[in-house]
């Protein structure tokens, strides 16, 4: 298991590499720089700069330099825990990201933690529970969540809560605690409004685990080990949650490969309709405005994040399901 894990570790920092690589391409792969789409916004502003003061700001950025030592001297600044400054913000992109990054992580935590609590009981229940009228119920609630994009549902939401509770659904704090230093008002604040996005990015994602943990448990349930389980007097719910259930637990550790950078990221459009102070937002401004340092940083922790979930997701599949340690000797 020792070779197993170091192997995995070194395939990680390999990947990590290439995604750097790539990450740095893909910002600069768009023709022009962030000087160019200055100077754009500017003349869509009816103001202009001269071409002096346009050279110096890319010689201020390190623009005029090859895409190759530009590349290098990004790195150098990355693994120092510098990334650099933001050209959209004029700030560092560590201050630019800020409380940003924490509350996308706080949001996409609770989502998580929602769609699992919700997802792994009935999905359970849909299984033991087949073709009966709860079964069908649940099934056709997954379908409807599955078919309704989460941006269209964060829009029905917000209408019903402001039309007929008199809620305020947006954002993620009240007008007052917007710019406030964080308190215990604060928290209690984000708190109240936290359930609404948290809701609304989990219900696909719930409809989804719900149908595989179905499939796979159904599957389960069918082994000859249930039977004989059975067979010798075991009730029937620990012939159940014993082993079926923990076998069928795989998707749900898989998925932590993909949960991971969207605990940074979040839902972009969603956090757009919710107007929610996420990185997703953030990371789109920082496209549009080709700012190389700030996009290549949240960009580069996605693709670090992923990494990170896919070794996550292998170690528990190892520790959940021992067939794959047997597979690994």
């Amino acid at each position: 298991m020792l070779i197993y894990i170091l192997r995995r570790l070194g395939f990680a920092f390999i990947t990590c590499i290439f995604i750097s690589v790539l990450t740095f391409a893909i910002i600069r792969l768009p023709p022009g720089d962030f000087v160019d789409a200055y100077i754009a916004n500017l003349a869509a502003s009816g103001s202009s700069i001269s071409i002096d003061q346009a050279e110096a700001m890319r010689r201020a950025y390190g623009l005029d330099q090859s895409i190759f030592v530009q590349y290098w001297s990004w790195m150098v600044r990355v693994l120092q825990g510098d990334f650099g400054v933001s050209m959209m913000w004029r700030r560092p992109v560590t201050e630019v990201i800020g409380d940003r990054l924490w509350l996308t992580m706080v949001v996409s935590l609770a989502a998580l933690f929602l769609t699992w609590i919700i997802a792994l009981p009935i999905g359970i229940y849909s299984a033991v529970r087949q073709y009966s009228i709860g079964d069908y119920i649940f099934t056709m609630l997954g379908f409807i969540g599955l078919a309704i994009p989460n941006f269209l549902l964060a829009l029905i939401l917000m209408y019903f809560g402001f039309r007929y509770l008199g809620l305020n659904v947006g954002g993620l704090f009240s007008a007052e605690y917007v710019q406030a230093p964080w308190s215990l008002g604060r928290a209690w604040d984000l708190a109240k409004h936290l359930p609404l996005p948290a809701a609304v990015l989990a219900i696909a994602g719930t409809a989804q685990l719900i149908r595989i943990m179905r499939a796979n448990l159904l599957d389960e349930l069918r082994k000859p080990y249930v039977v004989t389980a059975r067979a010798k007097g075991l009730t029937e719910r620990r012939a159940i949650l014993k082993y079926p259930v923990r076998a069928a637990l795989n998707p749900f550790a898989s998925s932590v490969a993909y949960l991971f950078p969207y605990l940074v990221s979040g839902s972009i459009i969603v956090s757009l309709v919710l107007g929610l102070p996420t990185v997703g937002p953030l990371l789109l401004q920082a496209l549009v405005a080709q700012d190389m340092f700030l996009a290549g940083a949240i960009v580069m922790m996605l693709g670090v994040m992923t990494v990170v979930g896919t070794l996550i997701s292998d170690l528990l599949l190892m520790w959940i399901d021992p067939r794959i340690r047997l597979e690994g000797r």
